[in-house]
């Protein structure tokens, strides 16, 4: 009897594992309470997609190549081969979910797929954005933050650096995990002494 349901494990079930750990840590009332990021439909898609981006980094770095997977020989290979599977699963996850969420918002049928579009187009921009700012000055990140994540607000000069911190701080913490841990989605995010974020 054939077995219809029989598929390819391409990480889903890991990159679903994560999608869930970043809607976690974006939802943590301190970024919007005491940093300053817009507490509305933008503000929350911004903070999602921020540790989306944070996730995908380790995945992108080990599914190019780079040297989380250069001591593995024929190995690196599948890793890589692996870890963009995961990669990959972990963006559709997310935009599935922003579909959903536009359709139990009334969005119509429509409308659905053009907004999921745009999104996608503003997901491309932060992750260029985001990638400039954390390999550049602090003016750069800062300029991307406020561009991108209070871009709906007129943000004060701390919670821009607030959040530029964070985002340095867990942007180090993602290269800290060997290619077990990657390949498993063991990724969590760092602490946050001080600023409310201790677990």
């Amino acid at each position: 009897m054939k077995n219809w349901f029989r598929r390819r494990d391409k990480g889903e079930d890991i990159a679903h594992a994560l999608y869930l750990g970043a809607v976690a840590q974006a939802r943590q009332p301190v970024f919007y309470a005491e940093h300053g990021v817009p507490d509305s439909v933008d503000g929350r898609f911004d903070l999602i997609v921020l540790h989306v981006y944070l996730l995908l980094q380790p995945l992108h770095r080990l599914a190019q190549g780079n040297e989380l997977s250069g001591e593995l020989g024929n190995a690196g290979d599948a890793a890589a081969i692996r870890a963009g599977e995961i990669a990959q699963s972990l963006f559709d996850i997310m935009f599935g979910d922003m579909d959903r969420s536009l359709r139990e918002m009334g969005v119509s049928d429509i409308s659905v797929g053009k907004r999921v579009k745009h999104m996608a187009k503003s997901f491309y921009g932060r992750v260029a954005a985001y990638d400039e700012g954390l390999a550049g000055s602090g003016e750069i990140l800062a300029a991307a933050l406020e561009r991108n994540l209070f871009g709906t607000v007129s943000p004060l000069p701390e919670h821009v650096a607030a959040m530029a911190d964070y985002l340095c701080r867990q942007a180090e913490q993602m290269t800290k995990f060997d290619v077990d841990d990657v390949l498993a989605g063991r990724m969590l995010f760092a602490p946050w002494p001080g600023k409310g974020i201790d677990h």
